[in-house]
């Protein structure tokens, strides 16, 4: 299965003190891989986006994900935005944002399941703080379709 996360309203791109921090400590986001976090982005790049592919099966009538992209046991499934400061070419993690599979709305993964499309998540990238988006985002701060 197909996920596209496509983010905007990144912090770096605000104005005021958080925004100039995060632009002086060079940090990034971008998805995490098993322990590696991949595909990063400046925090004030005008939007942000990911596409990975998942493995999906049918677990005693229930769907479950897989692949390196997919952290969290059984049932309790996830994908990781995580947040970091560049430095002399080495990302140091210190912030992270769970996008939960089990707030997709079942249709919507079963459908990308069945193969019929890409599944989207659409986020606004700052934090109420200002700061970067980090916990557990549910909806309505994640949009879910399938395109």
């Amino acid at each position: 299965m197909l996920i596209r996360i496509e983010g905007s309203d990144l912090p770096g791109r605000r104005g005021g003190a958080e925004a100039d921090l995060l632009r002086l400590r060079n940090v990034h986001v971008g998805m995490q891989r098993r322990a590696e976090v991949v595909d990063r982005i400046p925090a004030d790049a005008r939007e942000a986006a990911w596409q990975v592919e998942v493995t999906t099966r049918e677990v005693d009538g229930l769907l479950d994900v897989g692949g390196p992209w997919v952290h969290g046991r059984p049932g309790a499934r996830f994908l990781y935005l995580s947040w970091g400061a560049v430095t002399d070419g080495r990302f140091e993690m210190f912030r992270r944002a769970k996008l939960m599979f089990g707030d997709i709305p079942t249709g919507l993964l079963r459908t990308g399941h069945d193969g019929a499309g890409v599944l989207v998540g659409r986020l606004g990238l700052t934090g109420a703080d200002g700061g970067p988006l980090c916990a557990r985002v549910r909806p309505p701060q994640i949009k879910w379709t399938m395109e």
